[in-house]
């Protein structure tokens, strides 16, 4: 299973920093990031990519669903 964080309603740097620090601790494996504008889910994808994640993303009514994932 994978760790939820919920950035909705947050503008950046915000939901980039709350991944930022999910990917430090977790290190690999499976995080999902909510998001709802679509600055954050680029900013957010950018991060995760360049921190050698791979994003999956998902559209929502309202938001978007960032999978992040890492071996």
């Amino acid at each position: 299973m994978s760790k939820i964080v919920d950035a909705r309603g947050l503008s950046c740097p915000q939901p980039v920093l709350l991944a930022l620090n999910e990917m430090k601790k977790t290190n690999k494996g499976e995080i999902a990031i909510l998001v709802d504008t679509d600055t954050s889910k680029e900013n957010v994808s950018r991060a995760a990519t360049a921190r050698g994640w791979r994003v999956e993303v998902e559209k929502g009514q309202e938001e978007y669903r960032l999978l992040l994932k890492k071996d």
